[in-house]
């Protein structure tokens, strides 16, 4: 299986053109953000792992991913959460579903953060295999620098002299290594910090030591967009995006980063735009139930 060259196409959104990168269709189970990071555990043999060991959120987009990236493996998932609410495990969906059904096994530890409880309790060994929260790692570099040739090759062969990127950004690990092999292209790469604000996501850019950092825009500077709190304007913008675009993106991060590119539109209204299409499609299943619930 080659996670690579995923089709760009082009719509219209709000009036304003923009071309799409559907990294939702790489793969059934393996697709996204989350598979670029994580492609070089694909591609490499790990002849001693048994286990593969991550942390998160029960309904986190990286749960589902590891879970199909154990069972391509054939390994074992341990995920560790912090908490996994009564009405989940009772009407078990989205991705918290979809690993149970690859087998993955859930662990909820309450006495310790699940990275101190795992590197303090569970103490993986030989055959275990780490991945840190969300694929902060040096190990994602390899696929996302196979993205940025996708981008590159697409760029010169539509004679696009200057081209903005973007993508929202939970970790930040995919826009900083995209910085990273675009920036002597002539691509900006833009993104938003949706988990957190500008701060934390720049101690999340520091902490993989790259000198190059993307843009970080925002749609409001006086408001917070915290993460996960449900906003009227972000379930507007994601039926707006459905209905205009005829895609379906992710109720989570997608809405906040074309909230803040409304505004960066103004001032750079006739810039080609390249918009990363990260998947994450099957966490709107709870997501919507729980918009629906407050807003209807």
């Amino acid at each position: 299986m080659k996670l690579a060259n995923t089709p760009i196409t082009q719509h219209t959104f709000n009036g304003h053109s923009f071309y799409l990168k559907r990294d939702d269709l790489l793969h059934p189970e393996f697709s996204g953000n989350k598979a670029r990071k994580f492609m070089a555990l694909l591609e490499d043999d790990f002849p001693n792992v048994t286990t593969l060991i991550g942390y998160g959120s029960p309904q986190a987009n990286s749960l589902y991913s590891l879970a199909a990236l154990a069972k391509l493996k054939g390994w074992q998932l341990e995920f560790y959460v912090s908490h996994i609410p009564n009405w989940l495990k009772q009407n078990p969906t989205g991705n918290y579903q979809a690993a149970l059904s690859l087998n993955a096994k859930l662990i909820e530890v309450s006495e310790l953060h699940p990275n101190d409880y795992i590197q303090q309790i569970r103490q993986p060994d030989e055959r275990c295999l780490f991945v840190e929260e969300g694929g902060r790692s040096p190990i994602a570099e390899r696929g996302i620098k196979q993205l940025a040739q996708e981008i590159i090759d697409w760029k010169n062969s539509q004679n696009i002299s200057s081209l903005a990127v973007t993508l929202p950004s939970g970790t930040g690990t995919t826009a900083l290594y995209l910085t990273k092999h675009l920036a002597l292209h002539n691509v900006e790469v833009l993104t938003c910090a949706c988990v957190g604000g500008k701060d934390y996501l720049t101690l999340q850019f520091d902490s993989l030591n790259e000198p190059l950092h993307p843009a970080i825009l925002t749609a409001d500077e006086k408001s917070k967009h915290q993460f996960g709190k449900l906003y009227a304007q972000d379930y507007q913008m994601w039926q707006a995006l459905k209905q205009q675009t005829k895609v379906e993106f992710d109720l989570l991060y997608d809405p906040y980063m074309w909230q803040c590119l409304q505004y960066w539109r103004k001032e750079n209204p006739n810039q080609p735009l390249l918009y990363i299409h990260q998947g994450g499609l099957l966490g709107n299943v709870s997501m919507e139930k729980r918009y629906q619930r407050k807003f209807t």
